[in-house]
Parts: structure tokens; C-alpha cells; sequence
């Protein structure tokens, strides 16, 4: 088999965000296995995280930066995007995949301390990336962004009103951003993961049976497709569930 087949990112460079877990992490480390350098991005008290999964990014022969950074920053993503622009002059691949989960609670009760937290990682962060980014994709001669949506953003679940309305208006983000990419070679897609063995999953329903969900390793080779130079796909949101062929409960 060629290195082409072994490694089909062989010499790209993506940022992976909230890469200290979870689906950022499997995502990383699919990422460099399949040739990816790769730029780690968690909050600072995620170092010890970061630093284990550089060691593991290693072992694939690749390489790996890791960068502690809290995304309501967003000034340091600024600062992000200048180091990288200086270090290798381009960016392959972006995965905004960090979001916090926020209060499951009525919107009357959400104060207004979480409700912007949760815009402020969901959706505003993701803009500063696409801000500072976009830049470096275009340097590449196949930029590729790849977004975590969820169901909650169309289902209107009691409760879920902060969390859903983020990621509804990170969809509408993301879709313009597509649209405005038409002009050139990036393509930006979202991923609407369903119900996957994480942290969050665990917080916002913990009476549920972890074992009977996908794991995150699962999820990890829907970004090596999306992330690829051959994907053609758009300004879509592909359902995990639906492309694994998983029986939706």
C-alpha cells in the first residue's frame, strides 16, 4: 500500500481545538495518523492532557505543538493565528470542536454569567477562529474547517435553550461562512455528532448507560474524511449516526 493510501494528510497542519479530550482528542491523534502535524489548543489547566497527547501524536512520527489557550480569549487567538502564520506560513486544517455544555435549566433561570459563556466558547470563539484563520486556509491549496454542531440546535428541548441556541447559531455561522468560501478552495462543513461517550455527554444525561454510545474514536474518521483535500462537500451538516449506519434509539 502507498504512503498516499498510509497517510493521506501527509504534510498538512491542523489546529484541533478542545484537543485535551474527547472527540478533540481522538480527532488529533486520527489526524496524525494519517500524517497531520498537528496544533493542540485546551485551556491551561488542561496541560498535563495536552502533553500526553503530544507524546502519543510522537509515536505516529508526527509532529505536535501544543498550545494551552482559553477561547473566551479572544485576543490570544488572535496572537494564535500570528504564531502560526510566522512558523509555517499556512493552515490546512481547522476542527473547532471546544463547546461547553452551559445550565440545563429554564431559560428564565439561565443568569446572564452562563448565557454569555456559553455564546462566548460556542459561537463567538469559533468566529475569532474563522477570523484569524481564514487567512491561513486560504494559504493552503485545500483549506478545510470542521465544526461540532448538535441535534440540540434543532429540537427545542426544554431546558436546553442556552446550549441549543448556540449551536443553532454556530450552524447559521458555519453555512455562511461556506457560502462566502465559494470564491475559493475551503471548504467548511459541520458535524452533528449525536449522543457519543464524552464528559459533557455524561453531564447533561448521567443516568444513562455510557457503554450502550459510540466512543469518540468511533466519530474520529468523519474528520479525516471532511478533512481531506478530496472532500467536495460544503456547507453541510453531516449526522454521525447516519454515515456510521448506527440504528438511532
Amino acid at each position: 500500500m502507498s504512503d498516499q493510501a498510509n497517510k493521506p494528510l501527509e504534510g498538512r497542519l491542523a489546529l484541533v481545538t478542545g484537543a485535551s479530550r474527547g472527540i478533540g482528542r481522538a480527532v488529533a491523534l486520527k489526524l496524525a495518523e494519517a500524517g497531520a502535524d498537528i496544533i493542540a489548543v485546551a485551556r491551561n489547566r488542561s496541560q498535563g492532557a495536552l502533553e500526553e497527547l503530544d507524546d502519543r501524536i510522537r509515536e505516529f512520527g508526527q509532529n505536535c505543538t501544543i498550545a494551552p489557550l482559553d477561547l473566551k480569549q479572544g485576543d490570544m487567538i488572535d496572537r494564535l493565528g500570528g504564531m502560526i502564520y510566522e512558523r509555517w506560513g499556512k493552515l490546512d486544517i481547522l476542527v473547532g470542536n471546544a463547546g461547553i455544555l452551559g445550565p440545563i435549566s429554564p431559560l428564565g433561570h439561565v443568569s446572564p454569567k452562563d448565557w454569555d459563556e456559553v455564546f462566548t466558547v460556542n459561537v463567538t470563539a469559533n468566529w475569532r477562529l474563522i477570523r484569524s484563520m481564514d487567512p491561513l486556509l486560504k494559504l493552503s491549496d485545500a483549506g478545510r474547517a470542521i465544526f461540532v454542531s448538535s441535534g440540540a440546535a434543532s429540537k427545542n428541548k426544554q431546558h436546553w435553550g442556552a446550549y441549543g441556541a448556540s449551536k443553532a447559531a454556530l450552524e447559521h455561522l458555519i453555512k455562511t461562512y461556506a457560502a462566502e468560501c465559494s470564491i475559493n478552495t475551503i471548504k467548511a462543513n459541520l458535524i452533528d455528532p449525536g449522543p457519543i461517550r464524552t464528559h459533557m455527554r455524561a453531564q447533561a444525561v448521567p443516568g444513562e448507560d455510557p457503554n450502550s454510545l459510540p466512543t469518540s474514536d468511533q466519530i474520529a474518521p468523519l474528520f479525516i474524511e471532511l478533512a481531506s483535500p478530496l472532500c467536495n462537500k460544503q456547507g453541510e451538516i453531516v449526522n454521525f449516526y447516519d454515515w456510521a449506519g448506527i440504528k438511532r434509539r
